[in-house]
């Protein structure tokens, strides 16, 4: 809910997408969750398993809806052939041209001979190839992102065939189809919607609003909500509320008491940085953050639990795992590591700059006339 900026909608739309996908697939390190989410204004807020293309069917005249539908994903245009127009001047070239268009209705022929019902392309369609599958009662969507041809392939269960592909003999070419539930076109949102394929579980998180301004905004906070969701699957969850860090400061000041000189004070600038985010925390709900930390710390030592914090309703401490106040650890961990980078690079840069200030002594160094 943190993560979705207290939109309780978003939050439960992201994780029923997360329930509908599985953890197998969220555990692959290829995909992300949050390449699931799409907005559109105008659009209702709810989550299905599919995928959305963003483009319209090539005319009006093809079907707005099927059902049972078999699939064929081409990533290459859906057109005979070249031939350079030079050749075209001659017997022999005009001949070769002849027999490439007779291939290509051959091959449109075998995409209708199986019943294909829902033809994705990855460029364009040739004339005659979409008058002849728009005859057929084919759904055509030309010119579909990659990312996008790729996910309805891999929900449908298709193998991406390239247009020479399209040779081989029916028996052959039909080991590439993929088969989906559902097909529909939504002419106000422009977008064909493919539903409960074959293939691997594939979830969509549409989220909408009244105006273009704001349903940019959901779609980021819905972005950032979903990699949270993964983030917590794939490296499990630690206390929030800035109890992790309180716990983390106190081992650090043990570390302190061994160290002296300029170390002791990085270490103790370490330990008071990891005091900062539930001093912060504290202080927003309206409370004195010295008097809260000093209870949680104490609370901590003599209970022996790492995951007491502050209750920001009430004042009380509590703890967060019963609270649900959870962080993912793999973000937690990002945010450690970057801010320990950030603060070696600002060191070394200072170091860099004092250097400047060091004159080198007359006769050392090259000679200038070198």
């Amino acid at each position: 809910l943190v993560a979705g900026r207290e939109h309780q909608d978003i939050a439960d739309l992201v994780v029923e997408a997360a329930r509908l996908i599985g953890k197998e697939k969220l555990l692959d390190p290829n995909f992300k969750l949050s390449d699931t989410v799409t907005s559109e204004e105008g659009a209702t807020n709810q989550v299905f398993m599919g995928v959305i293309l963003n483009k319209e069917t090539m005319n009006k005249q093809m079907p707005r809806q099927l059902e049972n539908v078999k699939v064929l994903v081409i990533d290459d245009a859906l057109e005979p052939e070249e031939i350079e127009d030079e050749a075209l001047g001659t017997e022999t070239g005009f001949a070769r041209y002849l027999e490439l268009q007779g291939e290509f209705k051959a091959n449109i022929q075998k995409i209708i001979d199986l019943e294909v019902g829902l033809v994705l392309v990855d460029r364009g369609v040739d004339d005659t190839a979409e008058d002849l599958l728009t005859d057929a009662g084919v759904m055509v969507v030309q010119r579909v992102l990659n990312k996008e041809l790729r996910r309805a392939a891999e929900h449908t269960g298709s193998r991406v065939i390239k247009r020479t592909g399209l040779k081989k003999e029916l028996p052959e070419l039909a080991k590439y189809l993929g088969h989906a539930r559902k097909v529909l076109e939504d002419e106000r949102l422009e977008q064909v919607w493919i539903l409960e394929g074959q293939g691997k579980p594939m979830a969509t998180v549409l989220v909408g609003a009244a105006t273009e301004e704001v349903v940019g905004e959901r779609e980021r906070i819905a972005k950032d909500a979903a990699s949270s969701v993964q983030a917590a699957i794939k490296g499990g969850v630690v206390p929030g509320g800035g109890a992790l860090e309180l716990a983390v400061a106190r081992e650090v000041e043990k570390v302190r008491e061994n160290i002296r000189g300029m170390a002791a004070y990085g270490v103790g600038c370490v330990a008071e940085t990891l005091r900062r985010p539930m001093a912060q925390i504290v202080a927003n709900a309206g409370f004195n953050p010295l008097e809260k930390i000093g209870d949680v710390l104490a609370a901590q030592a003599e209970q022996n639990k790492i995951s007491l914090a502050v209750d920001c309703d009430t004042g009380e401490i509590i703890d967060m795992l019963d609270l649900g106040v959870l962080d993912p650890a793999l973000v937690k961990i990002h945010a450690l590591k970057a801010a320990g980078e950030i603060a070696e690079a600002i060191l070394r840069i200072d170091t860099i700059i004092k250097m400047k200030d060091y004159k080198q002594p007359p006769g050392e160094g090259f000679d200038q006339g070198v």
